[in-house]
């Protein structure tokens, strides 16, 4: 058996985390340009608790009334870091947005945290959540508002060893007319005739 074609099939193994072929073995952030080419709008946020800011449950699906007999007190997401109920110290979300980018080498799937998806979306995720439910396609039209963007990316290794894709450290836009994409909509709502 030829051994260097053995370490090479070890190579393509698809296990292995994306972005193999680059050049980055030890783990460290890469930085690389990349283009947006899809994003799930399904599911762009998540919640957590406002004091301690860990994830809290989701609570029952858009508000809508539990299938359960549960009092609804009980699908009030309750912080079981800092015990205390969100109804009374509150919850906020975050972004979470999970988007497929294409680099010189391979399309790759992604996954962007508050910090990052803050740059491309131009408000915090409870805003764009308020302007969501007066505008309900608004998550679908973000999406098709920053497919295609060039954006310069750094990515990392998943901090959580159960995750399954790699990070987005921070992104910066290179097109020199971008606008975040609450302004893009606002201003797709407005020639709309909406609000």
């Amino acid at each position: 058996m030829n051994p260097e074609r053995y370490n090479n099939n070890s190579q393509t193994n698809p296990r292995k985390r994306p972005l193999v072929e680059e050049p980055n073995n030890d783990k460290q952030p890469i930085t690389l340009n990349s283009m947006v080419v899809a994003i799930d709008h399904s599911n762009l946020f998540y919640t957590v608790c406002s004091i301690c800011e860990k994830t809290l449950p989701e609570p029952s699906p858009n508000t809508h009334i539990s299938n359960s007999s549960s009092s609804s007190s009980s699908s009030i997401p309750f912080c079981k870091n800092c015990n205390f109920n969100s109804a009374s110290s509150g919850s906020k979300r975050l972004f979470r947005v999970l988007m497929s980018i294409a680099t010189e080498k391979r399309v790759v799937v992604v996954i962007m945290f508050d910090r990052a998806a803050r740059v491309l979306f131009g408000c915090s995720a409870d805003e764009f959540f308020d302007f969501a439910k007066t505008h309900p396609f608004a998550a679908a039209s973000a999406g098709n508002a920053l497919e295609g963007e060039m954006l310069k990316i750094t990515l990392s290794q998943p901090k959580n060893g159960n995750a399954r894709h790699l990070r987005v450290v921070s992104v910066f836009p290179l097109r020199t007319g971008f606008q975040p994409v609450i302004e893009t909509l606002r201003e797709l709502y407005r020639a709309r005739g909406g609000s």
